[in-house]
């Protein structure tokens, strides 16, 4: 305090000073002078040491101005030895660095009238070192003279600051010399000679930044060892999201080529993943020797729904994900959560204000297809429910408590109730495939579609049960064939899907509605691959067809199609692009704007973002023109953010901004853009928002805002959310339409009973599952138009978000796959990158015996050191090894 005070009374003479000086002041000021200039006399004369070091080193300077070259040796050994042996605090340049600053200007001069010698070098070596202080800003004088000094001598043995004070001045230099298209090889040699030193003195960031400054992080695989690997390939990870392309698939490909290197083939497996080459994922899978490890990256690829063909039995049932239902079950029991519920343990109505709710007879049938849907999302995966899989034999009396689609739906609920196991679903769903009503029929063509999505069976039931109604059958049984087709295949790019369901993309005598379903099943199954002959077969659908069916609702599916085909491909769409820019109607504006998102989803790319928002920003005449792809836009916002936190958190900012001043069509897109960024990652500010936006005043927003509630919430059991929602539905119980989305929206944040999630990113948030956006993405583009979809006759679209369904569960197995249950520590992940020693990679964590349930932004460690995992992230479906270090431990 009294220091604070001292100051104050200083400050104000100083501000009269500013103004008019009075011969005071003056006088003042010369004093302060001269006593300063004493305290500084005073403190050199201080110390004898520093004297005699300061006088020592005018001597050697002396000396170099000597003609007797035999004197200048022995002077530059003193000085360098005297300038390494200095230390320094962090906030004072080393003593002899500050005897040396005013001969600075003569020495340089000195060494330019040298001849060339090995003394001259050594010379350059010193005054390398003494620009660091000294030289000019921008200059760039440490690195000419470390051109000029000796060459075989040992950089690092001039210091730390030294090497860094370098390597700054390399990246300068060679960026310079980049736009004057000189020579840079040198740089670079002498790049890669610091790069040793870097990563031996714990800066692995700093060697890995100067390979990307100077173009050649390919090398760095060279300088890495056991001991550094881990913190240079977890640095370069984190840079990823925030570099440009090309540069992040190729820190992908460095931090790979690093890990196969150490033999760790499944961290290897993973960065293949996310890089998005089948050759690369082949190749780490085959060429790895150990059959406990093989198993655990075939469950990694599973859990991305990769196919690779082994001839091996067990191999081949981890990546067919066979026994994902058993795994499931065994946590559902470990959790006792067995127990089937009913839609009204869902609703709770007895909570909510209104005891009128359904009251009138009317809206039963509406009621009853909401309770469909809730009791196909609670109970999913489960086997069992209340409503539809009765003891008898006969057919439920439920499914005719609905009428036409509504029976449709029903129906299908079976499959996801019996979700990933075929054999009791299939039992299930058979004797409803010999019905006379077309809707039921269609309603099991489409239960068996959901049933498949995700699993693999050799005998390939879907595709034998569907495929022979794409030709006969009404429209409804046509359209749930090749749903069904769409959901059971996704991301499989079978060729033999693609043989049945093209004819029907290009057919120009069916409906709009088959052909864009046609084109969307194909986009999800092909999902990522840029496939030609769909594209081409698309875009030639969409130049042929006449106006009047491509204005039709349907062709955003169309659309859809086609930009999933080039999800996360980033500049392969752009000759597809191109194309599209020709084609004059509106769909083609909307399908631009797909593609392009689509294509850059989960890059967090800037300047797409932007020109997504650019879209946004003009104020369309909805007589003249169609303003749907404002809309698509604003969701391509939220799609090219995701995966990526600072885009993400800078997204949401927009999105407020956009609500405030966009257009009708955009600000009923907002809240299923929120749905899309958070799936199932219920963040309190975000439920605030859309909790504004229920109420909002335009209905179309409320209904998007209601359902991106269930999105946000889906597989938590959120506890404000629920409530939120019981709230939601007594304020709505006179509107059957907005109610029908409110008990969506509860069926979803109570999925599986809690236990899964429709996260895109998996494994710590670093791999984007294609397969999830695609199902993800088809719901949402359906409630850009909800009274056509949801609240018309095609809300069957909801199962859609199958393909992004998962357990959210942690499971160990032993190296055999049996259960192993271990005690592990779940807490909230930390950003450990770049940081010093062994950090905690959790916060605030609780111990539990596997399996556990993991929410959106945990991460889980081992407690027992007596098993190592052979994940690279403990997540989904871990093998354990035995340690083979703890037993000896144990005996001692």
């Amino acid at each position: 305090m009294v220091s604070g005070k001292k100051e104050d009374t200083n400050t104000k003479p100083t501000e009269v000073k500013n103004d008019e000086k009075t011969p005071k002041d003056t006088k003042n000021d010369k004093k302060d002078k001269k006593d300063k200039n004493d305290k500084k006399e005073q403190e050199e004369e201080l110390s004898e040491e520093d004297q005699q070091l300061k006088n020592e080193l005018e001597l050697m300077v002396e000396r170099l101005q000597d003609h007797k070259k035999e004197l200048h040796r022995p002077a530059l050994e003193h000085l360098r030895q005297a300038i390494r042996t200095s230390t320094s605090s962090m906030t004072s340049v080393p003593k002899p660095l500050k005897f040396l600053s005013k001969f600075y200007p003569l020495l340089r001069k000195l060494h330019e009238t040298w001849q060339d010698s090995p003394d001259k070098q050594l010379f350059a070596d010193i005054l390398s070192v003494l620009s660091m202080s000294y030289a000019e800003e921008g200059q760039r004088e440490t690195l000419r003279y470390r051109f000029l000094g000796s060459k075989g001598e040992d950089i690092g043995s001039w210091g730390h600051e030294y090497v860094r004070h370098l390597s700054s001045e390399i990246m300068q230099e060679y960026s310079v010399r980049l736009e004057n298209d000189q020579p840079t090889k040198e740089l670079v040699d002498l790049a890669l000679e610091i790069v040793p030193f870097f990563l031996k003195h714990n800066a692995e960031a700093d060697a890995v930044d100067l390979l990307l400054e100077v173009e050649s992080i390919d090398q760095l695989a060279r300088f890495v060892d056991k001991d550094t690997y881990e913190r240079v390939c977890l640095y370069m990870i984190g840079c990823v999201n925030l570099l440009a392309p090309p540069d992040d698939l190729a820190f992908l490909r460095t931090a790979r080529a690093i890990y196969r290197q150490q033999g760790k083939f499944s961290q290897a497996l993973n960065l293949s993943i996310r890089v998005g080459d089948m050759e690369l994922i082949k190749e780490d899978f085959e060429q790895c020797n150990d059959p406990s490890l093989k198993k655990q990256m075939a469950f990694q690829l599973a859990r991305q729904q990769i196919y690779i063909e082994t001839e091996d039995q067990d191999l081949n049932a981890c990546i067919n994900n066979t026994n994902l239902s058993r795994y499931f079950l065994s946590l559902a029991r470990e959790l006792d959560v067995m127990e089937p519920k009913v839609p009204e343990d869902i609703y709770k109505s007895h909570l909510e204000n209104h005891r009128t709710a359904f009251g009138s007879n009317i809206d039963s049938i509406r009621n009853n297809l909401a309770s469909t849907f809730v009791n196909a999302f609670v109970n999913a995966a489960f086997c069992k429910d209340k409503l539809i899989i009765t003891d008898d034999d006969g057919d439920s009396n439920w499914i005719y408590k609905t009428k036409e689609h509504g029976i449709t739906s029903t129906t299908a609920s079976l499959g996801l109730i019996c979700l990933w196991d075929i054999e009791t679903g299939l039992s299930l769903i058979d004797k409803y495939m010999y019905a006379g009503d077309d809707y039921i029929k269609a309603g099991a063509l489409l239960a068996i579609g959901i049933l498949n999505s995700g699993v693999r069976e050799e005998s390939d039931p879907a595709l034998a049960l569907l495929s022979e109604h794409l030709e006969t059958g009404s429209v409804s049984i046509k359209q749930s064939a090749i749903f069904g087709l769409g959901l059971a295949y996704a991301g499989s790019h079978r060729e033999d899907i693609s043989d049945l369901l093209l004819p029907i993309v290009s057919d120009s005598t069916l409906s709009m509605e088959l052909s864009c379903l046609a084109a969307l099943a194909l986009g999800m199954v092909f999902v990522g691959t840029c496939d030609g002959d769909i594209t081409c077969a698309i875009l030639q659908t969409m130049m042929e067809r006449e106006e009047v069916y491509l204005k039709d609702t349907w062709s955003r599916f169309m659309a859809l199609g086609l930009g999933l085909l080039y999800l996360g491909k980033q500049d392969a769409s752009e000759a597809t692009l191109e194309t599209l820019k020709t084609i004059s109607n509106p769909l083609g504006k909307q399908a631009e704007v797909l593609v392009e998102a689509l294509s850059y989803a989960g890059t967090g790319n800037v300047l797409k973002v932007q020109k997504m928002l650019h879209m946004c920003n003009d104020h369309i005449d909805k007589e003249k023109e169609d303003d749907t792809f404002q809309g698509f836009a604003t969701l391509g916002v939220a799609l090219i953010a995701m995966g990526e936190e600072v885009g993400s958190e800078m997204s949401l900012r927009t999105f407020n901004h956009l609500m405030h001043y966009g257009e009708p069509v955009i600000r009923k897109t907002v809240p299923l853009a929120y749905g899309l960024l958070c799936a199932s990652n219920p963040q309190v500010t975000i439920l605030d928002t859309l909790s504004k936006y229920s109420h909002d005043n335009d209905s179309e927003v409320a209904i998007s805002a209601i359902f991106a509630m269930g999105l946000v919430g889906a597989g938590t059991n959120n506890a404000r959310l629920a409530q939120m929602l019981r709230q939601l539905a007594s304020f709505y119980h006179k509107d059957a339409s907005v109610l029908f989305i409110v008990r969506i929206a509860q069926g979803l944040l109570h999925m599986a009973k809690g236990t899964m999630t429709l996260n895109p990113f998996h494994t710590d948030r670093q791999i984007m599952s294609p397969v999830a956006i695609a199902g993800l993405l088809t719901t949402i583009i359906a409630f850009t138009d909800h009274k056509t979809f949801i609240l018309g006759k095609y809300h069957y679209l909801l199962y859609s978000l199958v393909t992004a369904m998962y357990p959210r569960f942690l499971i160990t197995f032993d190296e055999t796959i049996e259960n192993l249950p271990v005690t592990v520590r779940v807490g909230q992940a930390v950003d450990v990158v770049g940081q010093a020693g062994r950090p905690k990679t959790i916060t605030g964590f609780q111990t539990h015996s596997t399996p556990v349930l993991l929410a959106h932004s945990e991460r889980a460690e081992l407690a027992t050191e007596e098993y190592v995992p052979l994940a690279p992230v403990l997540e989904g479906i871990v093998l354990l090894r035995k340690n083979p270090e703890y037993m000896e431990e144990d005996k001692e």
